[in-house]
């Protein structure tokens, strides 16, 4: 029997409702292949914080040094509630990103897929979703502005001020580089280069690695863009993408803006992978606004699953058998509130109730 850890990490919000729903699929996937996933639920976030003292507490960084592989869901407050915890204390710089580091997880995967059957949850118009929205996004997650130097006070002329430095070396690009291009060829060798090179010197940077890396992979066709363009063509033409490469803040940007075309990020999972160890969670935040409710669509949290099974522990089927289980379930016309408003065309269903039946279409395959 092969055995496995996995840290999970509710987060807040909507996070431990949806990951209740990611157990059930994990428990399945187990029992008929015959695994022992040993599951270790880790503080994490802003409720880490005010349970622990800290948004990433000592106790759940040693779970995740043991672990294969960790499941996250969002985290994060509304505004008025982060204001209670110290700023660097706040989920995303006190938690996120030091997740980040610690594992050097340097490539962040975004799938952006709606097939043309479930093209009622875009807002785009059917002409232009075509036969449907495929392609990812490939973000470099640990270098950047956001990785930078950061500076803040007052100058010699009483005026508060910041600064935050932008900074790439040419073996952090390399690096993303070569995961892109591998991607690119393994699906239809064609790699869209996001960059700003017509203003940024890290885009020039960026670039040139990127020719350079170019190189070893002959069989793939390079097409640049600038990001302010890609944002535009995201909207009027998705279909021309298939696999985008970007420095962090792009990324971030773009990521979000490929959930806006399919609709909601609660349609989109993601995948953060280091030399040694990844983590897996859904793009969209932790909506407080609605936590509780029994609303929150799992997609997002139950996708994390699927890309974790195929990346960290190669079971590519299963993977697959997830992803079809979930568009099945949206075939057969449910949904639930935080996706649609309610029609005579929808069958509306809860958390839970979402979650059941992808473990009832997944038991059939």
């Amino acid at each position: 029997m092969t055995s496995y850890k996995i840290a999970l990490l509710d987060g807040d919000g909507i996070g431990p409702e949806i990951m209740a729903e990611a157990v059930k699929v994990l428990n399945l996937v187990a029992q008929r292949n015959n695994l022992d996933l040993e599951l270790l639920p880790g503080a994490f976030g802003a409720s880490a914080y005010f349970s622990h003292g800290h948004s990433f507490p000592d106790e759940t960084k040693a779970l995740c040094d043991t672990a294969d592989a960790i499941l996250k869901g969002p985290i994060g407050l509304s505004h008025e509630e982060s204001k209670k915890i110290p700023v660097d204390m706040q989920p995303e710089r006190g938690a996120l990103l030091p997740l980040r580091r610690r594992y050097d997880t340097f490539a962040n995967f975004r799938p952006v897929y709606l097939p043309k059957a479930l093209a009622r949850f875009s807002p785009l118009k059917p002409e232009i979703i075509g036969d449907g929205i495929d392609f990812i996004i490939i973000r470099e997650l640990v270098g950047g502005l956001y990785f930078g130097s950061k500076e803040a006070g007052v100058n010699e002329q009483g005026k508060r001020y910041v600064k935050e430095t932008l900074e790439y070396d040419e073996d952090q690009i390399a690096r993303i580089a070569r995961v892109a291009f591998e991607t690119a060829r393994k699906r239809n060798k064609v790699l869209h280069n996001i960059h700003k090179s017509n203003v940024l010197k890290s885009s020039v940077l960026w670039n040139e690695v990127m020719g350079e890396v170019g190189t070893e992979f002959p069989d793939v066709e390079v097409r640049h863009f600038l990001v302010d363009a890609a944002a535009t063509y995201l909207c009027l033409n998705p279909g021309q993408f298939d696999v985008m490469v970007m420095e962090n803040m792009f990324g971030d940007i773009l990521s979000d803006q490929g959930g806006g075309i399919l609709g909601s990020l609660g349609l989109m999972p993601s995948a953060c992978l280091g030399p040694d160890k990844a983590y897996y969670e859904p793009s969209h935040g932790s909506a407080p606004d609605i936590a509780g409710q029994g609303i929150a669509n799992p997609y997002s949290m139950i996708g994390s699953v699927a890309m974790m099974l195929e990346m960290s522990f190669s079971l590519d089927q299963e993977a697959k058998n997830i992803w079809h289980a979930m568009q099945s379930v949206f075939a057969q016309g449910y949904s639930t509130a935080d996706l649609s408003a309610p029609g005579s065309d929808v069958r509306m269903i809860s958390t839970d109730g979402f979650g059941d039946l992808v473990v009832e279409e997944l038991s059939k395959l």
